[in-house]
């Protein structure tokens, strides 16, 4: 077949195919131009899921005759002051979107500048334009999209129900929104229910406006991030650890004011909570990445939704370290919608009434049946910064406090009040009630003490009197054997003795006496589960995670009341300390006005 030039009207098509893939993409478009037309009001209206009509209107600087007519032919745009691609400041730049919408449906476009008397109109359909003719209207630009892929039946086959596409417009305005929060966006139709995003600006206006469009259930389980490191500004907002959801759907990034879909960046995501939360749950997120535009590649994808940064290590240690040092700051914090999760669980409709509550026996003064006051003889395990290992401890029965000193009330996390079924501590703040899992508290303080040390150096250990002799299955034993060098950096000294055991000469110190045979079974388990010794450095969290894990206060386990504050207090004290190392809540806190709904008290 020879080859011959194809007609404008198909090359029109074959152009909307690349920037045209849905009504999604047509408003995409359409919005950013009006955003570069440095409107202060956008207005979106769609019909059908978008296949019948979408309308766009603004309130920018609008168009004049000339630019009118330039603007719908192909390779003509008002974004580039030079021939520059690598130097791209502006969110729409591929100068024939317009062409080739009008390729693929009706196009209407009119637009009046502030200088003009009336505004002009000028439509295209089937790549055919007509005008510009007047049109009496207010200055910016309004276009209309009707019947959409009409001409193009095979592409219209293809796309989905007008629910799935008016669903897939909200995103995309709701990205534009998130980017935009000095921009007023209306969004409405016969096919949706309206939202109303107003302006908003000056402090927090990011904020502000990601609790219009997410919500301010986010806004309010979520960190700032404001940190600047080798010429990338990363900021925006970070879900705390304990607020997920179960996809990805939920994070939201940004680079130079352009909603972006990036391996880099849902990478580094990743890693500054991999510490956090579960591995089937995801954070929620909104990024915000300032870099110089010659630093980034936005030509990738003919949609503009990748890019490739040119030093994306840059770019990922600092989305790393802004995420983590917010978090930090956050120290012991944990989302409100814990307490939500739990008051949902005692107003559920098949919550069962409670068993009769055992009787108080006033002549003993006995608080509650199965219950004894405070021993005062029991030892203190715990130094003065709440010491690792409960060696020691005497076995005095459940524990309740009926006075506690006013000043310790002043604490976040209050004062220690009871325990109850031996893990759970009920504290009291002068806000609410707080319940604490004692185990999942402490197995966060013993981790974040591992890593401290660990960053200054081999952990601190402590010889066993007489080596600890633990048997294992021969591959086992190899495994620990040649991984012993770089255990040793844990605080874990072991040996082979003989081929199926291994003796154990010293422990990290922080672990104190705790199940060191079961450690080290463990250890050997995910050396297996690595299958490289060499894994060992990289996966350092995961050791030190299994070793805090054995570590930490057992469920079952009795405390005094000096020790459960002796808790609290470390909390306070720890970054993180909101959840464990598996991203489970450790502690719940409800407001004095959620109890009160709990009896029906509230206003």
């Amino acid at each position: 077949m020879p080859i011959r030039q194809l007609p404008e009207d198909l090359i029109n098509r074959i152009a909307a195919g690349e920037v045209v893939e849905r009504p999604a993409s047509v408003v995409k478009e359409l919005v950013e131009n009006a955003i570069d037309a440095g409107a202060s009001r956008v207005v979106v209206t769609t019909a059908a899921g978008g296949k019948g009509l979408i309308r766009i209107e603004d309130d920018g600087h609008g168009m004049d005759r000339a630019d009118l007519v330039l603007s719908v032919e192909r390779h003509a745009t008002s974004k580039l002051s030079a021939d520059d691609l690598d130097d791209i400041r502006t969110l729409g730049f591929r100068g024939e979107a317009l062409a080739s919408i009008g390729s693929v449906a009706e196009l209407s476009i009119a637009s009046r500048t502030a200088e003009a008397e009336s505004g002009l109109r000028l439509t295209v359909r089937n790549g055919l334009r007509s005008g510009p003719v007047p049109q009496a209207m207010n200055r910016g630009t309004v276009v209309e999209v009707k019947n959409l892929f009409a001409n193009v039946p095979a592409r219209l086959k293809f796309l989905k129900t007008d629910r799935a596409e008016a669903g897939a417009i909200t995103d995309v305005v709701k990205r534009l929104a998130m980017a935009n929060p000095a921009v007023h966006f209306v969004l409405n139709g016969s096919d949706r229910t309206a939202s109303n995003w107003p302006a908003v600006t000056g402090t927090g206006a990011l904020q502000a406006r990601l609790g219009q469009v997410i919500g301010d259930d986010f806004a309010d389980n979520a960190v700032t991030l404001a940190t600047s490191r080798h010429g990338v500004v990363v900021a925006g907002l970070a879900g705390l650890p304990t607020y997920t959801r179960a996809n990805s759907l939920s994070q939201f990034y940004f680079v130079n004011g352009r909603s972006v879909k990036d391996k880099v960046l849902v990478g580094a995501v990743r890693a500054a909570y991999a510490d956090y939360v579960f591995r089937d749950r995801f954070p929620v997120a909104a990024l915000y990445i300032a870099i110089d535009p010659g630093e980034v590649d936005v030509n990738v994808h003919p949609a503009k939704a990748e890019l490739r940064f040119r030093d994306a290590g840059a770019v990922r240690g600092a989305v790393i370290r802004a995420i983590g040092e917010a978090l930090a700051a956050a120290g012991f914090k944990a989302s409100g919608t814990v307490a939500e999760d739990v008051l949902g669980a005692f107003t559920a409709p098949a919550y069962a009434a409670p068993s009769p509550a055992p009787t108080y026996r006033a002549e003993t003064g006995a608080p509650f049946a199965g219950y004894e006051r405070v021993g005062a003889g029991s030892a203190n395990p715990f130094a003065p910064d709440f010491g690792a290992t409960l060696e020691g401890l005497s076995e005095p029965s459940a524990r309740v406090e009926a006075e506690a000193a006013p000043a310790l009330m002043e604490f976040p996390l209050g004062t220690a009040r009871a325990q109850m079924f031996d893990n759970f501590i009920i504290a009291q703040n002068g806000e609410g009630l707080l319940l604490v899992d004692q185990h999942a508290a402490h197995e966060r303080l013993v981790y974040e003490r591992f890593k401290a040390q660990l960053a200054a150096g081999p952990v601190v250990s402590q010889a066993q009197l007489i080596p600890l002799v633990v048997e294992l299955p021969e591959e086992d034993c190899a495994r620990l054997e040649e991984a012993a060098g770089e255990l040793e950096r844990f605080g874990l000294y072991l040996e082979r003795f003989g081929p199926r055991a291994v003796a154990v000469r010293e422990t990290p110190a922080l672990l104190g006496n705790s199940d060191i045979e079961g450690l080290v079974r463990d250890v050997a388990d995910g050396l297996a589960e690595w299958e490289s010794i060499a894994a060992v450095s990289d996966r350092m969290e995961a050791i030190i995670a299994r070793m805090a894990c054995h570590g930490s206060v057992r469920a079952g386990r009795r405390l005094r009341v000096d020790e459960m504050n002796a808790l609290l207090r470390d909390m306070e004290a720890t970054p993180h300390s909101g959840q464990c190392i598996h991203g489970r809540p450790t502690y719940v806190e409800l407001k004095k006005r959620d109890i009160e709904r709990l009896f029906g008290r509230s206003r």
